[in-house]
């Protein structure tokens, strides 16, 4: 009998069938993921080895699993895994998984379902970071048969759901061991041993966290709190993971001389560090180069002009701001998204409440001087009573109702563009300057192009005051008076004096210019918002699309109908990419889609009825390469037949489900389905005439990343 861990009464994590000794699976990780994601569909706990391979492959792409030592561990969340697993392979022949120290010849897969439980989750964290002690791993290396392995895992883990200390916040007397070097071994532990100039031993604390949240959170928690000990520095980490996140003790924090964050996500509640100096990478550096973490924060400590968390804000002294290295280009699309993203709830529910309107009340509402029959159609609501029926009927009451609200909530487009991009930037201080900047934006007619220049405007000015060095008596006025006061000043003074006016020149030019389109000029206009729409299935290029669309609602009327015709092509166009799926994976081409693909194709019917480009999403991240290009082809031609048909839409969302809100119903129909059925044939076609090879593969797989990028 092959030894075998649970947790409880739970399904089992390791068998000797799921451990191979001295192998040589290939030459790349894409092979040996491949071969430990069938090994784990041979024991049925995938349904499908090449989903869960995918998934795991996608995740090694976005970064590397490697970590010092000659260890690997690719994981993943996935739908095919039936049960969560490890799978084990000692390779005979190193491959490379991305660590900065060579090679691995360790190799422990994580499977884990969607919907793991948290003791699952806790046993397979601790297994992880065990990983990164030299003793463990020298044990695995030394094992002669799987059996051995097996136990070995099974001791490591064993009562991990009893500890009290998993999961917990304080690392501080966890034994740790060994972790990689930092590259300058001279510049990792301070000359002051990890004392101030007051002689007192320095206090750290600080987050890790990855999307994950499985194995490289709790490895770079146990990796920070070992150099720290070298250093002779205290250190104290939460652990914001999928198994348990204990908040770190305020008194904890506010007594800490600096703050850590190895995070590829979003810190949680980050104003709780307000005033501390700061360092800020990728989790993997912290598995990486812990040293180096610590001897920055301790040097950061003693720096009163570095770094520091400023209202809930990484303030960063260098040209790029915090996020662990990466480009300006990836910060810009980061703040963009989280605007356009913030922005939507508005648009959504302004848009349907006047497309609700225009139902009850007719098309005429919108024509009224200032409001003045919405208005008095309101007042007269307030008064209605069962015995005096109003005379244009209570339909025009409740109507102009939905209008106003609906007119509204849309009113707030580019000021919460704007606010949302400036909280992207600079966090809590900077969301009221820019809320402010995107007003002044409205004010000076500079629109949607406005709202995305004084975001950028106001998030910058609120991020770089925050690094201004001020006394400690200060700093609780800074986040919540003085950045917010400056920061308007300066961003919304310079759209009011210098920007505001070319930039209104410039969306009157581009409203003009929309006006003339019509034949074949409309019909190309048509076709790029199709391919825009298509392009990342929610990510940037389909977002500037759809917000491009939107802003324009408020310039359309019963005589300029310009802006509905681009919100009918751009609404049109969004539903293609998922309908098309669901027809090829569930109707065309049952055989060319996994299980779990044509489970998705069920879903994605109502997700692309509903305009939720996003149901594509699973099928792009598993073959990009013939689903992205498919969904292009076929939104084209919906954008193209809509644009030429003058299809109209003045609700901004809902999809089919705003038929009432569309004007030439029956084109637009028309124009959904021959995308639809265009883009299916062509994937199809695709599917099984093109085959993918091997650079393809490597493309794929580094491409597949793209599907995490969804609406908020």
């Amino acid at each position: 009998m092959s030894a075998v861990h649970s947790v409880g009464t739970g399904p089992r994590l390791i068998s000797t069938d799921l451990v191979g000794l001295d192998e040589d699976l290939g030459a790349t990780s894409s092979d040996v993921i491949r071969v430990l994601a069938d090994r784990v569909a041979a024991t049925g706990r995938a349904a499908s080895g090449a989903t869960l391979a995918e998934d795991a492959i996608k995740r090694e792409a976005s970064v590397g699993t490697g970590v010092p030592g000659g260890i690997a561990i690719p994981h993943a969340r996935s739908q095919s895994v039936t049960e969560p697993t490890l799978a084990m392979t000692r390779l005979a022949r190193k491959v490379p998984f991305g660590a900065p120290d060579g090679d691995a010849d360790l190799v422990f897969m994580i499977a884990v379902p969607e919907g793991a439980d948290k003791d699952h989750l806790t046993v397979l964290s601790t297994l992880a970071r065990a990983l990164i002690r030299e003793d463990f791993t020298a044990a695995l290396r030394a094992a002669r048969t799987p059996d051995e392995i097996v136990a070995l895992v099974d001791r490591e883990v064993s009562g991990a759901v009893a500890d009290a200390g998993v999961g917990s916040v304080s690392r501080a007397s966890h034994p740790g061991g060994t972790t990689g070097q930092a590259a300058d071994p001279a510049a990792a532990t301070p000359a002051d041993g990890g004392q101030g100039d007051s002689g007192k031993r320095r206090v750290l604390v600080g987050v890790t966290a990855c999307p994950t949240g499985i194995a490289h959170t709790y490895m770079a928690a146990d990796a920070l709190v070992a150099a720290a000990k070298r250093a002779g520095a205290e250190m104290h980490v939460e652990t914001q993971g999928s198994s348990s996140v204990e908040p770190l003790d305020p008194a904890l924090i506010a007594r800490a001389d600096a703050v850590v964050f190895a995070v590829d996500v979003d810190v949680r509640d980050r104003g709780r560090f307000a005033g501390k100096p700061v360092v800020e990478g990728p989790v993997k550096r912290g598995v990486d180069e812990p040293d180096a973490m610590i001897a920055e924060a301790l040097r950061a400590a003693e720096n009163p002009t570095g770094a520091r968390v400023v209202g809930g804000a990484s303030v960063a002294s260098g040209p790029v701001m915090a996020g662990g290295g990466q480009h300006l280009g990836h910060h810009l699309k980061r703040w963009l998204l989280t605007g356009v993203s913030y922005m939507i709830p508005f648009v959504a529910g302004g848009g349907l409440l006047i497309a609700l309107g225009f139902l009850l009340a007719g098309y005429g509402i919108a024509l009224t001087p200032a409001g003045h029959t919405v208005n008095n159609a309101v007042f007269a609501l307030q008064n209605y009573t069962l015995v005096h029926l109003p005379p244009q009927g209570l339909g025009y009451y409740l109507g102009a109702a939905a209008f106003e609200i609906g007119g509204t909530s849309l009113g707030f487009l580019v000021a919460a563009l704007a606010g949302y991009i400036a909280y992207a930037i600079a966090d809590r201080p900077g969301i009221a300057p820019g809320f402010v900047a995107g007003a002044i934006a409205v004010f000076m007619n500079a629109g949607f192009l406005g709202g995305l220049v004084g975001g950028l405007l106001a998030g910058g000015a609120a991020y770089w005051i925050g690094r201004i060095p001020t006394w400690r008596w200060l700093r609780g006025l800074m986040p919540v008076v003085i950045i917010p006061l400056l920061a308007s000043i300066i961003a919304s003074g310079l759209m009011l004096l210098v920007l505001g006016g070319p930039i209104a020149w410039v969306m009157s030019e581009l409203s003009k210019w929309l006006n003339s389109l019509t034949g074949a000029s409309a019909i190309v206009l048509g076709i790029i918002l199709g391919l825009m729409m298509a392009f990342d299935l929610g990510g940037p290029v389909n977002k500037v699309a759809y917000a491009f669309a939107v802003a324009g609602l408020s310039a359309g009327s019963p005589t300029h109908l310009a802006p509905y015709e681009i919100m009918a092509a751009v609404m049109a166009a969004g539903m293609v990419p998922p309908l098309a799926m669901a027809l090829a994976s569930t109707v065309l081409y049952r055989g060319g889609f996994t299980k779990p693909e044509r489970e998705n194709g069920k879903a994605a019917w109502l997700l692309g009825a509903s305009f939720i480009s996003e149901g594509a999403i699973p099928f792009a991240a598993a073959d990009p390469l013939r689903v992205i290009p498919a969904s292009m082809v076929g939104a084209a031609v919906t954008g193209a037949i809509s644009m030429a048909a003058g299809v109209t839409s003045r609700a901004p969302h809902g999809g089919i489900f705003v038929f009432f809100a569309i004007g030439n119903l029956g084109m637009f129909i028309v124009a959904l389905l021959a995308g639809t059925v265009v883009a299916a044939l062509v994937l199809v076609g695709l599917k099984r005439f093109v085959r993918r090879t091997p650079a393809e593969e490597i493309v794929a797989e580094a491409s597949a990343d793209q599907g995490a990028l969804v609406a908020a």
